[in-house]
């Protein structure tokens, strides 16, 4: 199959970084440059930290006639398009602004002697300025500031209104613009977070349906036993109701560890990896357009199974999905066409390409080999494995038929990107949930769909939705929001559409800007018209569509509900909103590969000095269905410009294993040691982060028996 060469990225394409980095417009909106860096998505590592997004511009104390320098420590807007390599080192601003009358023997009795100390009647105080705070100042926030700490009204500047922030100040934050979107500012009140622990979580709990509680024994005994205790019982028979209720508790305790027993490294970020349902198969998907196959039947040896490629892909893979007899993988890229591929090992064919777009005959948008004018975000099989639905860029639904080859349905149901979509049901194709960019999660029913009406609507989040997914009973539902939060639906207590036709979503939104800024505490604001059960918080969702999952019933008696987090971390909650668990995948990984130069993406990032340090982002996870392991894939190296799949097993809090093979283990895509992921992996040098080259991600038609096709020069 011949290579196209993939377009750059449109600005309305992507909700996450796929796509602004590919075009940059300046100030009037005029095209600049299309190879400015491909991440535009990487945060410092104090707002990802959770640290203050605040920086203190200036050290030195100055006088400024009410003995007190007010500095520039608020940032207003950050600039995330700047290219690396634009020659602005070293390169500082000095601002001179008469003070007025300050004596030196003022400055001299208050001690505050600066920069700009006063030496005359008249004295003039630089302020310079880090090419990393040049956008920032050129913004008349910032200088109103500046000018106001040394009497801006004689500027002119006093009246400035800063209610005119919200709406004027900096530019509009589309996928190609070169600052983020501008912040609603909301009154500062105090902030009222959900309660926890959750007392409806603590039914949930007690309900049976999502585990088993402790033996009421132990309870008053305050005594939580050990595997081997629980283990001794269940062979003694000891008591025949602690036996039924001891095989439930001891999968459902097994929480894998921060230890990870195989680390795989990928030469470009990964965005997601699942297993099957029946455990034995696992796929991650990487940025180089590739998705690659593993035999996990023994979920402790993995054996590499199998590559398929995105032959045209634009930016990423976005999403994949196994069909229920494991026999076929779709997944999709910023493209209105989905491919679908034989897991086989021996069939190397070529994948078959569904066309979204096609509605049997007529087109919704210009498509011609996955060009089009609507990109894929999140696909999945039906349960009879004969559909797929999907969430687009066109703020739509689409259900497509296999069989027919053709879109059978489009719902445009919604008003920004569909990110996520799932079956409510596994056995049944009638029930679909769509969470979107419009902050609203919407359930339809194919079967009463005549005035293309949704049959219910989960309003709470505040932000977008990054991902949605079903535990499966068509009862029960969990969303991750860029609004740092989590939440499970009971679809029993949807609102009704009528009710929520009354209401404006827009309203309670920020304009939160997942891919640059920081989610303050006082940005929580919570939805007067919140339909969840229970809210979850202490993750982060940052710089990308991170995802959540029901734990499974297998292996974690359906205990749990866990996401990944920006800060590196899987976080796994019980139902009641407390934390039962914490994966650290950056520190299982941390230097676990070395520095190269000629990475194949790069990192970008604006504070040289972080620039291009280990940095970790837990995109997804899963947790196998029949032993206590979890795959994290990530955005994991120097700037996260590479990527990683880390296996963590439950081993009863040990730090190794005398049990082969070693714990830690580094291997590449096809699982194979190699001596490049070892040896000194430290920095080498303070500036090499600024070296690197950026590169664009090209995809390679291969086939799956080439031998060379994942070595990309190791």
């Amino acid at each position: 199959m011949s290579t196209a060469i993939p377009r750059s990225t449109d600005r309305d394409d992507s909700p996450d970084p796929a796509s602004h980095a590919a075009t940059i417009y300046d100030q009037e909106g005029e095209w600049v440059d299309e190879e400015s860096g491909d991440d535009d998505m990487d945060f410092e590592d104090s707002i990802a930290n959770g640290e203050s997004e605040e920086l203190e511009y200036f050290e030195a104390t100055e006088d400024d006639g009410d003995g007190e320098f007010q500095g520039l420590n608020s940032v207003e807007f950050r600039a995330f398009a700047l290219d690396a390599d634009d020659g602005l080192s070293g390169v500082e601003i000095e601002i001179s602004v008469d003070t007025g009358n300050v004596s030196t023997e003022t400055a001299e009795d208050s001690g505050e002697v600066g920069v700009g100390a006063a030496s005359a009647a008249t004295t003039r105080a630089p302020v310079q300025v880090s090419r990393n705070q040049i956008l920032q100042l050129l913004g008349h926030a910032g200088l109103r500031r500046i000018f106001a700490s040394h009497g801006g009204a004689t500027f002119g500047l006093a009246n400035l209104d800063e209610d005119d922030d919200d709406e004027d100040d900096g530019m509009e934050g589309g996928y190609g613009s070169m600052v983020g979107r501008r912040r609603r500012k909301r009154k500062a009140l105090k902030v009222e977070f959900p309660k926890v622990p959750s007392e409806v979580g603590r039914e949930l709990m007690d309900s049976g349906n999502f585990g088993s509680n402790e033996y009421y024994q132990d309870i008053l005994r305050r005594k939580k036993q050990k595997l081997a205790r629980r283990i001794l019982s269940r062979e003694l028979g000891l008591d025949a109701v602690q036996d039924r209720r001891g095989k439930k508790l001891l999968s459902q305790d097994l929480i894998p560890s921060s230890n990870a027993d195989t680390i795989i490294h990928y030469n470009t970020r990964c965005y997601s990896g699942q297993f099957s349902d029946d455990g034995n198969f696992f796929f991650s998907c990487a940025q180089d357009f590739k998705v690659r196959m593993y035999d996990t039947s023994n979920p402790y040896a993995w054996k590499y199974y199998k590559t398929v490629v995105y032959p045209f892909g634009q930016w990423t893979i976005t999403d994949a999905t196994l069909s229920p007899d494991n026999k076929y993988l779709a997944y999709s890229s910023i493209r209105s066409t989905v491919c679908l591929a034989a897991t086989d090992p021996n069939e190397s064919g070529e994948p078959w390409l569904l066309d979204f777009a096609d509605m049997g005959g007529t087109r919704s948008h210009r498509a011609h080999r996955g060009y089009s004018q609507f990109g894929i975000w999140s696909i999945r099989f039906s349960g009879d494995g004969r559909e797929i639905v999907a969430g687009t860029g066109d703020h739509s639904v689409y259900v497509y038929d296999i069989e027919s080859r053709r879109s059978i349905l489009r719902i445009p149901g919604h008003t920004e990107d569909v990110n996520a979509v799932c079956f409510g049901d596994q056995s049944s194709p009638h029930i679909l949930y769509s969470g979107s960019d419009d902050t609203l999660i919407k359930v339809w029913d194919r079967r009463s769909m005549a005035d293309s009406r949704e049959a219910g609507v989960f309003m709470g989040h505040t932000e977008g939705l990054t991902y949605v997914d079903s535990k499966g009973d068509g009862r029960y539902v969990l969303s991750n929001g860029k609004d740092q939060t989590m939440k499970l639906w009971d679809l029993r207590k949807m609102m009704s559409t009528s009710e929520a036709s009354k209401l404006t979503p827009s309203r309670y939104t920020t304009s939160f800007d997942y891919r640059f800024m920081n989610y303050s505490d006082t940005d929580y604001t919570p939805h007067p018209h919140d339909k969840s059960l229970v809210t979850f918080r202490g993750h982060k969702v940052l710089k990308t569509l991170i995802r959540c999952h029901f734990s499974p019933p297998g292996s974690t008696n359906s205990r749990y509900v866990y996401t990944g987090s920006a800060d590196g971390s899987v976080y796994i909650y019980n139902l009641d909103a407390t934390l039962a668990g914490k994966v650290d995948v950056n520190r299982a990984t941390h230097h676990s590969r070395r520095r190269e130069p000629d990475s194949y993406a790069v990192t970008y990032d604006m504070d040289d000095r972080r620039q291009g340090q280990w940095k970790t982002c837990v995109r997804d996870a899963s947790w196998h269905p029949n032993a206590p392991v979890i795959a994290a894939t990530s955005w994991n190296g120097w700037g996260e410009s590479t990527g990683t799949c880390t296996i963590h097993s439950w081993n009863d809090g040990a730090e190794d294993d005398e049990a082969e093979p070693v714990m830690g283990r580094r291997v590449d895509q096809r699982l194979q040691e190699n001596e490049n992921l070892y040896g000194d992996a430290s920095p080498s040098g303070r500036n090499i982060g600024s070296r690197l080259r950026s590169r664009g991600v090209a995809a390679a038609v291969v086939t799956a028996d080439d031998d060379e096709e994942d070595g990309d020069g190791w």
